[in-house]
């Protein structure tokens, strides 16, 4: 197996491709062009790691090659060949071709030789830790599901709830027009939203009947429970706030902190929204589920008391559309329930929830 960088040298003078050749074969692979054209299409059917190019060539000079060759091979490392070291030239193959490197001619092979090979120690690094943050991600992402299906394994009555909860969460969002980046904070906090009844006992989860005033304050206690369990995580920081905040009502009569208005993050309000139309439309212990106008009804009739007027106008957009396409998503529920000990329940301490606060 050849694992061998794959550099590709253009030029348009015999007598440099072939010094490129003899310099570079015996510890890479090489490609060579003698215009600009040519190299692009070898770029489009090879692997390359490396791009040098020299600058003063017919046809295409090296700074309108390398631009192109970064639209084609944007994650290769570039390297300028030149005998004028310019300023205005060099600020062109830097800003035109994101070229990282240059190399002023003449030259000779050792030169060549430790520019190339600084540059593949970067390279590599930058490889490695995309490669280490990927597999990062990953395992969050399994924690995450891992802890999800615990969630819906205590209440068959929610099962796959906070998937659909994100779904709606963003359409919404979408349609609201948050940025792409708030639009990731909702998702993780949409799958986490509720990850505090975790800690609620399952026999007041399940329970068919009206709740009492104690076991209404255990329900009520989840959101500063999933605070306290998120601030331990660095990683959630970001979303505390917006799964602290998904019971506060817009009027101030919501809970923990009875914020109002603006007080409370657009994406926990999002998040309400979305978790009343899956509450509303979805068989539980306690009641039947609602038909989807019945339950838009519903929730558009408390715009400006209990939920965003704004943020209503983006739920009664997207709606309609979201309840359609969430048909053709896959949710599979993993059956784990039979594994899951009921006995067996996150202990948080509720002395001193009212001492939570939100990270900084």
């Amino acid at each position: 197996m050849n694992n061998k960088y794959t550099i590709l040298v253009v030029d348009d003078e015999k007598d440099n491709l072939q010094l490129f050749m003899r310099t570079l074969r015996k510890d890479y692979n090489v490609l060579f062009a003698n215009r600009g054209l040519e190299g692009l299409e070898i770029l489009k059917n090879n692997e390359v790691d490396m791009i040098i190019s020299d600058h003063k060539m017919p046809e295409m000079e090296g700074t309108e090659f390398l631009k192109k060759a970064y639209e084609i091979k944007p994650e290769s490392v570039r390297m300028l060949v030149t005998a004028f070291a310019d300023s205005e030239i060099l600020r062109e193959a830097i800003n035109a071709g994101k070229v990282q490197r240059y190399l002023k001619k003449p030259w000779t092979p050792n030169d060549l030789l430790n520019v190339v090979e600084a540059c593949f120690e970067v390279y590599q690094l930058n490889i490695d830790n995309q490669k280490l943050a990927e597999d990062l991600k990953n395992l969050f992402s399994g924690t995450i599901s891992a802890i999800m299906e615990a969630l819906d394994a205590k209440d068959p009555f929610t099962s796959g709830r906070s998937k659909r909860v994100t779904f709606y969460a963003l359409k919404i969002g979408e349609a609201y027009g948050l940025s792409d980046e708030r639009l990731s904070e909702l998702e993780i906090a949409g799958l986490l939203h509720d990850i505090g009844m975790i800690g609620v006992p399952v026999n007041v989860i399940t329970k068919p009947g009206n709740l009492t005033d104690e076991e209404y304050e255990l329900i009520k206690s989840h959101t500063i429970m999933a605070m306290k369990i998120l601030v331990e995580i660095k990683q959630l920081n970001h979303v505390v706030k917006i799964v602290g905040c998904h019971h506060e009502h817009y009027n101030g009569e919501g809970y923990p902190y009875g914020l109002k208005g603006e007080e409370i993050p657009v994406e926990s309000q999002i998040i309400a929204i979305a978790d009343a139309y899956d509450g509303l439309t979805s068989e539980r212990a306690y009641r039947k589920s609602l038909a989807h106008e019945e339950a838009v009804r519903k929730i558009k009739s408390a715009a400006g008391s209990q939920f965003n007027p704004t943020v209503i106008e983006a739920f009664s957009k997207a709606i309609d559309k979201a309840k359609e396409e969430i048909i053709n998503f896959d949710f599979k529920n993993l059956d784990i329930s039979n594994n899951i000990d009921d006995s067996i329940e996150i202990k948080v301490d509720l002395s001193d929830l009212s001492d939570t606060k939100f990270p900084e």
